[in-house]
């Protein structure tokens, strides 16, 4: 039994590599030529199925961690293990989904093709600083209620976000996460966030008082109602950007009841 949150976490290593797969599958960009003669680029669809299968490792990430203090069987061996699964899933996985769009951004322009691979390496940055959160993250004895630096789990939706956004080209927003430049923006911003030392907020309850958790049932409020918006507008996967740009906002709140996030505050460490 207490192997059973491990068994799970292996899974969610499983969907990292198919994930991987997909997103390599994706063959040479596609360059259309439309009736004014500009270039349109046409997401291929297996990337886009790379970034449902990041989400599925997400959905089994929450579970072994929920698996793990329900059985009582949390572990040195379970912590590290599911880190290890991370830097694949939430890490290495939308790593390659910021290496393809900037390869499909690059193709937009005359001999992009043939553009030089330095160009493209900046998408393992993300990947690097994943790996130093998740690195940083399980040497900490202070982040059980609340996180040093952004989750890599929320980091790594973030970007699989991204391909399912251009696929079903939600607001004609397809060509804004194909643009090189902000690709390059979010890769340091987003980097950057991860390896903070800034607080940010942990969604895990350690009890249900309304008192003790404002912060986080205000997030869960919005973060339905972003949904629910989204899927009216017939545009559900860009409610992860919305709920990302949420969490940070209300993480940056100062400290108040129900948001103990004083550095002072002597913490027990949990996954992530």
């Amino acid at each position: 039994m207490k192997n059973i949150p491990n068994l799970f976490t292996l899974l969610n290593l499983i969907f990292g590599c198919i994930a991987v797969v997909f997103i390599l599958q994706t063959g040479e960009s596609i360059i259309v030529m439309d009736n004014t003669g500009a270039t349109q680029v046409v997401m291929p669809e297996k990337i886009a199925w790379g970034a449902l299968f990041i989400f599925a490792a997400a959905i089994i990430d929450f579970l072994d961690g929920f698996l793990a203090r329900l059985l009582k069987s949390s572990s040195e061996m379970g912590k590290q293990l599911d880190s290890l699964s991370d830097v694949v899933s939430f890490g290495v996985a939308p790593g390659m989904i910021l290496y393809q769009l900037l390869r499909i951004s690059y193709a937009r322009e005359p001999d992009g093709l043939d553009v030089s691979i330095i160009a493209l390496l900046p998408a393992f940055i993300f990947t690097s600083a994943v790996a130093w959160r998740l690195a940083k993250f399980n040497i900490a004895d202070n982040q059980s209620h609340n996180f040093k630096g952004v989750p890599s789990p929320a980091a790594g939706l973030l970007i699989a976000s991204f391909p399912l956004i251009i696929f079903y080209e939600y607001f004609g927003l397809q060509t804004l996460f194909i643009n090189k430049w902000f690709l390059y923006g979010v890769i340091l911003v987003v980097s950057y966030l991860m390896l903070s030392n800034r607080t940010f907020m942990s969604i895990k309850f350690t009890g249900f008082s309304f008192k003790n958790n404002f912060l986080k049932y205000i997030m869960i409020i919005l973060s339905l109602a972003a949904i629910i918006v989204c899927i009216l507008l017939d545009a559900v996967w860009f409610g992860m950007p919305l709920i990302f740009l949420l969490y940070l906002i209300i993480s940056f709140f100062p400290d108040r009841p129900g948001f103990p996030i004083s550095r002072n505050t002597t913490e027990v460490n949990m996954p992530e």
